[in-house]
């Protein structure tokens, strides 16, 4: 999962217009002649897209008969212009799919089954979870490209300063030490988000989820799920608690004040380490912190697992689709995923992609930690678009224009039209 990239509506437009092939932009199309395959990376195209292109510019050279049109199409839009793309015409050969996208674009047939495939002839190396997350039916969609999850990320520096000498292990000592932080240092002790996709942890940490997709029950509206969001609600409140941001550009809010050392401690993805290098807070990476999110009353601690797959489009001929299973392995090899994780900082999908040049990144020997509190995402093709509804109420409720069990029930109630065969 990533948040925040922004990019030109217009300028994507075009680009996409300009390159979508679909394996039907004119080349030979023939098992034995030159191959043009087109990609959608939905990477960040300042701190990430350029080792792609890099990767994209060493496979074009290793097979010289497959050329990749590289189009860098900006997250928050690729989901909708895929879904466009593939049910009419003009979409990629390949997919950098979220992960909640590979299940759900399967369902409608969108992309092509894996297994078997050149594609996957390094299964084993693979973590089993991320590779179950890229089925649906039994049928693998998608090879992990990058994983992530959410931790709680803080400035070691401020805290030594306030005199604590570790992470909050509960939301309750983080509350009492952003008191602490404040007193001592002037700097917000935790800033929290009111994106549905951040909660998450509030839920988990209270055993429970938006939904129980075994059981086939709606559960945001339980007991324990109000307990979850109220104890959410509490850390906008309070000494040392930043008040909920809910504007458009909250995220960059939160990640600006977070980096330049005006806030001590917040919920963020490792898709930010390089920008948290960036900053004046953290020129000495050591200063960065990065530890399991604060554990709910129930004891439990975790955090949803995200990250990207590639997938390959069902609708191009034999001959991309032969080539785009090709440039998959090789973007997802091991090599590829340690050369990817020493320029950008993200996490790989496979063991042996985790070398010792890799782990000497402390951003990544963090988050790799916190990966074993990780949850994957159940096997519903509808999961991540259950997170919609609360990123229009949970903002309400933050800043006080909506009581929490009516958001509540109003995000049950949207949830159920996504999911009408459940119950509540």
């Amino acid at each position: 999962m990533r948040r925040g990239i922004a990019a030109s509506a217009l300028v994507a437009s075009l680009a996409l217009t300009a390159t979508a092939c679909g394996g039907s932009d004119g080349d030979s199309g023939k098992s034995d002649g030159p191959v043009t395959i087109t990609w959608w990376d939905t990477s960040n195209a300042t701190n990430e897209a350029p080792t792609y292109k890099s990767l994209v510019q060493q496979f074009e050279s290793a097979n010289k008969n497959i050329k990749v049109k590289y189009v860098n199409v900006p997250f928050d839009q690729a989901q909708n212009k895929f879904d466009t793309a593939a049910g009419s015409q003009g979409a990629p050969d390949v997919l950098r799919s979220e992960v909640g996208w590979t299940p759900a674009f399967a369902k409608k047939g969108f992309f092509l089954p894996l297994d078997g495939t050149e594609a996957l002839a390094d299964r084993a190396k693979f973590q089993p979870s991320l590779l179950e997350q890229a089925q649906y039916q039994g049928k693998t969609y998608g090879v992990p490209l990058v994983t992530d999850t959410l931790a709680l990320v803080y400035n070691k520096a401020l805290f030594k300063k306030a005199g604590i000498g570790q992470a909050p292990r509960t939301w309750d000592e983080l509350k009492s030490d952003a008191a602490k932080i404040q007193a001592k240092t002037k700097a917000d002790g935790y800033w929290g988000s009111t994106q549905g996709y951040y909660a998450q942890t509030f839920l988990y940490g209270e055993g429970t989820d938006t939904v129980d997709a075994a059981a086939k029950k709606i559960t945001v509206g339980s007991a324990a799920a109000k307990k979850a969001y109220g104890t959410w609600l509490s850390t906008f409140s309070g000494k040392g608690l930043h008040k909920a941001d809910t504007t458009a550009d909250a995220y960059a809010h939160i990640q600006d004040a977070f980096v330049n050392g005006k806030v001590a401690a917040i919920i963020q993805g490792p898709w930010e380490i390089t920008n948290f290098y960036q900053g004046a807070a953290f020129k000495d990476k050591a200063n960065l912190g990065i530890a399991t999110v604060p554990a709910g009353s129930a004891g439990k601690a975790g955090a949803p697992t995200g990250g990207h797959n590639l997938s390959v489009y069902a609708g191009s001929d034999k001959a991309h689709q032969a080539a785009a299973l090709k440039f998959v392995k090789f973007m997802t090899s091991a090599k590829s995923q340690e050369a990817v994780a020493l320029k950008n900082s993200t996490l790989p999908t496979r063991s042996d992609a985790y070398t010792a040049q890799v782990k000497a990144d402390p951003g990544i020997a963090g988050y790799q930690g916190v990966l074993a509190s990780a949850q994957p995402r159940p096997a519903l093709p509808e999961y991540s678009s259950l997170w919609s509804p609360l990123d229009t109420e949970l903002p309400k409720i933050a800043s006080g224009g909506e009581s929490l069990d009516k958001g509540v029930g109003n995000v049950e109630l949207a949830i159920a039209k996504l999911v009408p065969d459940f119950s509540k």
